[in-house]
């Protein structure tokens, strides 16, 4: 691999992971705070409503490949529960705010990843691009994790306007990095966007399975929807030792 230049990598499940109560956590956090600026919510009814909202709208966003996030959510669920609240209402950021609060201290790095990037920093260009659809929340997530130093690029769906696999957005990538697309890795776990849209795009996918081979839980959230395989002949890593073989710098 004495051509590749680059590396790209994925955020959630590739480089971190968070705990499994995260959602859950993060959604009672939502519903208190729409019910301290004075909306009287059932718990339960709420949860309901904002959960088929969520599947309406990202399933749209897969669709057509343009991010969506979270305000849409929660504006149409308080439409049903007989509040009309639009998009762009201040108790609705608030409640964005609240919600993505409780990922920020139960993210954690995957063993060896900051050694990782250390070893690859002066060796690479290197990018992180995620699908997050609140920006503010994955670059201050990035930071807690004291990823931010090692990064030439961050890309962020949310503020891109469009997620992964969408050829957009690695062509994003490739221009940030600099580099011909061909020279360029991209390291990911989750088939669909990772994988397959980087070899759509030109690069080189490198699938990663360190969370499903050490029987670890995925990122919760609506936006998961692991497939089983790629649909491309990838080279797989389970650890990043594996990676650092593969570039021949182990």
């Amino acid at each position: 691999m004495n051509h590749i230049r680059a590396i790209g990598f994925d955020l959630f499940n590739t480089l971190i992971t968070a705990d499994p109560k995260t959602l859950n956590e993060a959604m009672s956090r939502l519903i208190h705070s729409l019910q301290e600026s004075g909306l009287k919510l059932g718990n339960e009814s709420f949860k309901e409503a904002h959960h088929k909202a969520a599947v309406q709208f990202v399933e749209k966003a897969r669709r057509d490949g343009r991010e969506t996030h979270n305000r849409f959510w929660i504006s149409a669920a308080l439409h049903t529960q007989g509040y009309n609240v639009p998009p762009d209402d201040p108790r609705i950021a608030a409640a964005v705010d609240a919600y993505f609060s409780a990922f920020f201290h139960n993210c954690y790095l995957i063993p060896g990843t900051k050694e990782m990037l250390g070893a690859l920093k002066d060796l690479y260009r290197l990018g992180l691009l995620t699908n997050f659809t609140h920006a503010p929340a994955a670059r201050e997530i990035i930071d807690r994790v004291e990823l931010t130093p090692y990064f030439d690029v961050v890309l962020i769906s949310g503020e891109l306007g469009f997620r992964k696999p969408h050829p957009l957005v690695f062509r994003k990538l490739i221009e940030r990095l600099g580099v011909e697309k061909n020279q360029i890795l991209y390291v990911g776990d989750d088939p669909g966007p990772d994988i397959t849209g980087a070899q759509r795009a030109g690069l080189q996918p490198v699938w990663t399975t360190y969370i499903r081979d050490n029987n670890l839980p995925f990122v919760p959230g609506v936006l998961s929807r692991v497939e089983e395989e790629p649909d491309v002949k990838v080279l797989r890593i389970s650890t990043w030792k594996d990676l650092l073989s593969l570039l021949d710098k182990a």
